[in-house]
């Protein structure tokens, strides 16, 4: 088989493996767009999203059955980054031959009236700066770029007839990314070979003391995030050289190119709390499995619940991969943002000052306390990730004394056994209680909403629901 792609690698200087997954990736756009062009049904969305999972599901197989490592760049990362594409596109399409009153603000904005040529559609596939791992966009977007429509302001309209609206900044920015990919870049080279999370596998790991073991563990964490922190911040930076990532102007003036970002490493780093770290990793995943799966689930008319939540995970953990340590990490997760979520509700009211007074030394101390435990939870959770095999990962676990599972457990047999009642009990007495919904009291869903507008709480889609969402502990 092999054979065939010879000449042709040959002729443009390229391996018989680049050739190879090229024509896979050819295959996934071809099939997706005379699917949305031909078939008008609303079933269109659904077999694009199973042909272009299925198609994305059996090379993570063939990654498995080869025993190739996270670190092997193969098909599949590109892959993943057109599976957003193109399933963004199939039901943006069926958004368009929708009635705009059936759409909520999202669908209405992205919808696509006005069918692509196959050009133009292979130019929004193999958008070049996010080919390889995104940043994903949509078509939409993509348009907005090409025609410039994305920088329509009142500060870029008073330039020559005939030049390009860039606003100023744009090459700023984009360098600025550079260096910080870079730099991030280089720490990984530097430092990550031989500080990484399978280094607690070694032998000499465990000549440390436990306490020692867990110190070394979080600087393992940053390493291995350094190598994600630097080719999305190199990506960011390219597709802003393109045009990509304008969001206005500043209140100083100056432009702004927040919109290619994937990652917030300053609130990953030093998050406030766990939930503000999801939020700032893999923020284009988080989008695209809101858009596309989590409101596509919930019937019309419909509030998403648990069972929204749960397709939505297992939609994202296939996406990931086969590896068993994705699904360690991600019931993990499941765990762990429940007790967060308990001890933000339960704790913090208790802490927060009066309006117009300072933060007491007791509110410093939980701030700094939950920036800690994030970042030690998070590398806990987030090592089978990178080890990918359960077994060693519950190795490693227990050179680390099982502090992860003994903090999340701990912190939810202690709400679940009367915390929960016992804290809901002093926000009573200190008159900061919420007031209860009277029974019955239910949200109308008006004309046209399709009742699946994101909570507040429920913006991280990578992960299982809440635990406490299914079985909430009593007050």
């Amino acid at each position: 088989m092999d054979a065939l792609f010879v000449p042709l690698a040959n002729a443009v200087g390229a391996s018989v493996d680049q050739i190879k997954g090229f024509f896979q990736l050819l295959l996934s756009i071809l099939v997706t767009y005379f699917l949305a062009a031909f078939d008008k049904s609303a079933r269109m969305p659904w077999l694009v999203f199973v042909f272009v999972m299925g198609h994305l599901t059996v090379n993570h197989v063939i990654r498995a059955i080869y025993g190739l490592s996270y670190e092997t760049m193969e098909i599949t990362g590109p892959q993943m980054v057109l599976t957003m594409k193109l399933t963004t596109f199939a039901w943006n399409v069926w958004d368009g031959r929708r009635p705009v009153a059936d759409l909520d603000k999202w669908q209405t904005e992205k919808r696509i009236v006005e069918f692509p040529s196959l050009l133009e559609f292979l130019g929004y596939s193999f958008y070049f700066p996010g080919i390889l791992v995104g940043p994903y966009l949509d078509l939409s977007e993509y348009r907005s770029l090409v025609t410039e429509s994305i920088f329509n302001d009142a500060k870029t309209e008073g330039k020559p007839k005939g030049s390009r609206k860039l606003p100023s900044g744009r090459k700023r920015n984009a360098y600025g990314k550079m260096v910080m990919g870079l730099a991030f870049l280089g720490i990984f080279v530097v430092f990550g070979g031989s500080n990484n999370f399978s280094t607690a596998l070694t032998p000499s790991f465990m000549e440390n003391s436990l306490f020692v073991r867990i110190c070394l563990f979080q600087v393992y964490g940053f390493l291995e995030r350094s190598k994600y922190y630097a080719v999305w911040t190199l990506t960011e930076g390219a597709s802003i050289v393109t045009g990509l990532g304008f969001t206005g102007f500043n209140s100083s003036g100056k432009s702004t190119w927040n919109g290619a970002a994937n990652v917030n490493v300053l609130e990953i780093e030093l998050p406030s709390n766990f939930k503000v770290l999801l939020d700032s990793w893999n923020m284009k995943t988080n989008v695209w499995l809101r858009e596309c799966v989590y409101k596509r689930v919930t019937p019309k008319g419909k509030k998403p619940g648990f069972r929204s939540s749960m397709i939505t995970f297992f939609t994202s953990a296939f996406w990931h991969g086969i590896a068993s340590g994705y699904y360690l990490t991600f019931l993990l997760g499941g765990f762990i943002t429940t007790v967060a979520r308990l001890a933000r509700a339960n704790i913090r009211p208790l802490l927060l000052p009066a309006p117009g007074q300072p933060q007491s030394t007791l509110k410093v101390l939980y701030d700094i306390a939950g920036t800690v435990l994030s970042i030690m939870i998070l590398n806990f959770a987030a090592s089978p990730f990178m080890i990918l095999s359960a077994t060693d990962s519950f190795t490693v676990w227990s050179r680390l004394g099982w502090y992860g599972l003994i903090i999340v457990f701990g912190g939810l047999g202690f709400f679940y056994a009367g915390g929960t009642r016992y804290f809901k009990g002093l926000q009573i007495k200190a008159g900061i209680a919420p007031a209860k919904k009277p029974a019955g009291d239910k949200k109308v869903v008006a004309n046209g909403d399709s009742g699946t507008s994101t909570p507040a709480n429920e913006k991280t889609f990578t992960l299982p629901p809440s635990f406490d969402q299914a079985i909430p502990p009593k007050n």
